[in-house]
């Protein structure tokens, strides 16, 4: 799943966890959420490296 889809689901269970009182599905939630976070924070990191080496490229001149 994406970053984005796992914050959601994880906001969702935390919050029907702490509204029920179940602290599984609140803890589940919370993994959820931190799981989408550093996902999140991966694909930025490879964005930002494949960025750096595509700046270092020779350019083409065109004729």
């Amino acid at each position: 799943m994406g970053e984005w889809t796992d914050k959601a689901k994880g906001r969702v269970k935390e919050t029907v966890g702490t509204a029920t009182g179940d602290r599984e599905l609140e803890a589940e939630g919370k993994a959820d959420t931190a799981k989408g976070k550093i996902k999140e924070k991966v694909e930025d990191a490879k964005r930002a490296v494949k960025d750096a080496l595509d700046s270092d490229k020779p350019r083409r001149e065109e004729p």
